[in-house]
């Protein structure tokens, strides 16, 4: 990870660690083999453009997009100019009925990221086409100690976590401090099942206010592909 982010102090323990050298020896050799998603430059963009010092709430996703041009290193986004998946459109669905933000002509939530929303997957690694192929190889060692060192923030953090696979992690989190905001996946397979009307992005907001700390703007701009920015190319 780049030495520019603050958060290369915090992790340096990971980083370090036996297990992620086997774990980057081992996504080194799947890029050999066949494509991986996100680009090795981009793995880390989550962490890049969230600072530790900024984040006040933290989505958790499960794996990066499998297919083609989708994944980019940020939990539910995709680039400007990718059709977005069905679990973005269902999120812009919810997002419009909670807080009346219409739905964007794209699927970059890099502006939440710059507001300081960790959009963060539990693995950060996927092989083309195959869903969970990089699940079980030390990410979640590592994923893990990103969300234990949010927990540790002085700050309230509010934890947005959807889905059976995300819920689990709230061992991690010291609810006394922190806020967690819980529901079903956003998937079309289960966004009907207690997705739709949770109202995440409102109740994170009241949840920052009341501890003091500025809401989000979840606002989604109108961009084009060529104003995406870009994020370091070291990771």
């Amino acid at each position: 990870m780049a030495a520019k982010t603050d958060w290369n102090p915090i992790l340096r323990a990971e980083l370090d660690a036996p297990y992620f050298r086997e774990l980057q020896r081992f996504v080194a050799s799947e890029r050999a083999r066949q494509p991986v998603y996100p680009s090795q430059a981009e793995v880390f963009a989550a962490l890049h453009l969230t600072p530790y010092e900024s984040v006040k709430v933290l989505i958790l996703g499960q794996d990066p997009y499998h297919g083609a041009n989708q994944a980019h290193g940020l939990c539910f986004s995709v680039r400007p100019g990718v059709s977005n998946p069905p679990s973005l459109e269902n999120i812009f669905t919810e997002l419009e009925t909670d807080v009346g933000v219409k739905r964007p002509d794209h699927g970059c939530l890099d502006c939440w990221a710059r507001q300081g929303v960790l959009l963060l997957n539990a693995t950060l690694t996927v092989r083309a086409g195959q869903a969970a192929s990089h699940q079980g190889k030390g990410w979640e060692r590592f994923t893990d100690a990103v969300i234990e060192a949010v927990n540790r923030k002085p700050d309230r953090v509010v934890f947005i976590l959807w889905g059976a696979s995300a819920r689990k992690k709230k061992a991690l989190i010291d609810t006394s401090h922190h806020v967690i905001i819980e529901s079903a996946h956003p998937s079309p397979l289960s966004a009907r099942n207690g997705f739709f009307g949770s109202r995440p992005f409102s109740r994170a907001n009241e949840a920052l206010a009341a501890a003091g700390r500025t809401p989000v703007d979840w606002t989604i701009p109108a961009r084009s592909s060529a104003e995406v920015g870009s994020v370091p190319a070291r990771a």
